[in-house]
């Protein structure tokens, strides 16, 4: 009996060790599974956010490009308003300079005359 019952004893606890190391390679594999998951999300959440910030960044990039373009082009306005307004002072200088030449003589002359009736 002594024999029988050792052995059943026996039986009973490699049962439960096999039972006990099954139970931890299970708990192993869901906790690996459970890992798996997680590693995965995170790739995917860090993709997510690597492509907006690329996103982003591109946008930021187009929207420098496009205001250095109005920039440039508000220069070059300014560029041609600035030769139209040197232009026109020129012009009118040069009426002022005419004008002046004209009265000058016109005053000379209507001096002489008065001078020439008065003497």
């Amino acid at each position: 009996v002594n024999d029988e019952e050792l052995k059943k004893r026996i039986a009973e606890e490699l049962a439960l060790e096999r039972a006990r190391r099954d139970s931890e390679a299970q708990k192993r594999r869901l906790f690996g599974k459970l890992l798996e998951r997680e590693r995965m999300s995170s790739n995917e959440h860090l993709t997510r956010a690597m492509l907006r910030e690329r996103a982003a960044t591109e946008e930021e990039r187009q929207k420098a490009l496009r205001f250095a373009r109005q920039l440039e082009e508000k220069e070059k306005e300014l560029k041609k308003h600035d030769a139209y307004y040197k232009e026109q002072l020129a012009r009118l200088e040069e009426r002022s300079a005419q004008f002046y030449k004209v009265t000058t003589e016109q005053y000379k002359k209507a001096a002489d005359e008065v001078s020439a009736r008065f003497k």
